[in-house]
């Protein structure tokens, strides 16, 4: 690939990968400050938590998506060999566990399940 394709990916997987973070850690401060205003306010601990973890777990998600696209975008389109497809293949095989294990922390199923519409 020629150099100033291979830059310009290297910048787009950057950019990419910066926006995971900061979706990440912005989530996080947004929370932290999510549960210090309504704590002020008196709800429940309880309330406050399962927000909170709703909350952040979403972020964490989101987050990972584009953090495995940066991954993609680098491996691809910058540094294509056998060595750096088998790091990504890893790579996204950790973050997908992370992000079902996330999935089922919050909803109480897996992804590819249907919601229960019967209790209602």
């Amino acid at each position: 690939m020629s150099d100033s394709i291979s830059l310009y990916a290297e910048w787009c997987a950057l950019i990419v990968e910066a926006i995971g973070v900061f979706i990440i850690t912005a989530l996080a401060f947004y929370v932290l400050l999510f549960a210090a205003v309504h704590a002020v306010r008196g709800e429940s601990a309880e309330s406050i938590y399962h927000t909170v973890r709703q909350r952040l777990g979403l972020g964490i998600l989101l987050g990972l998506e584009f953090l495995v696209a940066a991954d993609i975008i680098h491996t691809v389109a910058v540094d294509l060999s056998f060595s750096t497809v088998g790091v990504l293949a890893v790579i996204v095989v950790i973050r997908t566990f992370l992000s079902f294990t996330l999935d089922m922390e919050l909803t109480g199923r897996w992804p590819w399940q249907q919601p229960d519409t019967s209790s209602g």
